[in-house]
């Protein structure tokens, strides 16, 4: 119970409160015309000139209900209370127009717009001012049933949208969330794989420069296309997250496309093995497995002790379609580093598509990933 008292107390405003508008100056309007209006048909009213300043006092508060809740219901309600104190002391009829009903806006508004404490504060004060108008109607027990229904209902309605609003915003930021990771996870595996690859060519360039200089340029032109290539996909990732309007793009790549990545010249050597039926994939297991089977590559290519050859081996078996890239490297001593960004991607990447991913030392020397996804994306 305190927990909650304690969770109530420490609500902060709602961060999403619109401006003063037009609708709120209809409002208004409506409001003023409606007490003007009652005010001239209503000679009944006790104290008719006074009771109709303090209901035009209100529009300041109808105005605020928003930006400042709590004083806007403490005013509009104290204009209330006043009035009630005022028959009890004279002993007049009813001083309150039927316009001052505009008064439940504001009791709607503290529990919508406030804080907690300020909800609470303004529901007290309100509970209060509506007693002791009670006691001076010498109200039956059916009036107080409907009054107290009527206050609730209110409380209510805005508890209700305020909890709808803070879920739909909590949605939203579970989603900009999601995106912000997919992000990174795309930028992770375009950059760090093809930077990779810079780093490689520009090592081999290192190394044949002096024995073989003819071979040098060619090495350049390689460091050139791998570095264009990598410009051109950052460039077009950023420009479909700056524009609002639909950008043509590259399709993603799938499996087909692996057998680019295959490079029986380089050092360590990449070969490329695909098996059984693997061109009626969906989409986005398509488009994974070509990311998983891409950073593994980055990461053998950066990691990998002396290794020769690097393995991407792809085939279908039933329903599952299994992915290993392995190689031939040396193991380092001591304990299995912890995972990188790299592995947490790729990882997550495997698991939102219903799958799974391990990675680790081979047995007979150099390292394995291997994933198994389903053929078919879970919904």
């Amino acid at each position: 119970m305190v927990t909650v008292r304690r969770s109530i107390f420490d609500e902060p405003r709602p961060a999403d409160v619109a401006p003063v508008g037009r609708l709120d100056w209809l409002l208004v309007a409506a409001f003023a015309a409606a007490v003007a209006v009652e005010a001239v048909v209503r000679p009944d009213v006790a104290w008719r000139p006074l009771a109709t300043v303090l209901a035009l006092a209100l529009i300041p508060a109808l105005l605020w209900r928003r930006s400042r809740p709590l004083t806007a219901a403490l005013a509009g309600w104290g204009v209330a209370g006043l009035l009630t104190v005022l028959q009890l002391t004279s002993h007049d009829g009813d001083l309150g127009l039927h316009a001052m009903l505009a008064v439940l806006i504001l009791l709607y508004s503290v529990v919508r717009w406030g804080s907690g404490r300020e909800a609470v504060v303004g529901t007290a004060f309100v509970a209060v001012v509506v007693a002791l108008g009670m006691y001076a109607s010498s109200a039956g027990r059916a009036d107080v049933f409907g009054g107290s229904v009527l206050l609730l209902l209110c409380v209510a309605l805005a508890a209700m949208f305020r909890y709808r609003a803070d879920l739909w915003h909590r949605q939203r930021r579970e989603i900009r969330n999601e995106e912000r990771v997919a992000l990174a996870r795309e930028l992770h595996d375009i950059v760090a794989h093809h930077v990779s690859a810079i780093a490689v060519q520009a090592q081999a360039g290192g190394a044949v420069a002096g024995v073989q200089p003819e071979k040098a340029a060619e090495v350049l032109a390689a460091i050139e296309s791998e570095a264009s290539r990598t410009l051109a996909e950052m460039r077009s990732m950023v420009r479909v997250l700056r524009e609002q309007e639909s950008v043509a793009y590259a399709p993603q790549r799938g499996v087909a496309d692996l057998p680019a990545l295959a490079n029986a010249d380089a050092t360590p050597a990449v070969e490329v093995s695909l098996d059984g039926s693997l061109i009626s994939l969906a989409r986005p297991v398509d488009a994974a497995l070509y990311r998983l089977a891409q950073e593994s590559l980055t990461n053998a290519l950066r990691h990998a002790r002396g290794a020769t050859r690097v393995g991407i081996d792809v085939r279908r078996e039933g329903d599952a379609v299994r992915l290993r890239v392995s190689d031939d490297g040396a193991n380092e001593p001591g304990p299995v580093p912890a995972p990188g960004f790299g592995l947490l991607g790729m990882t997550e990447r495997a698991q939102l598509l219903g799958g799974s991913l391990s990675a680790g030392p081979r047995p007979e020397g150099g390292w394995m990933v291997e994933a198994v996804l389903p053929a078919q994306a879970l919904a």
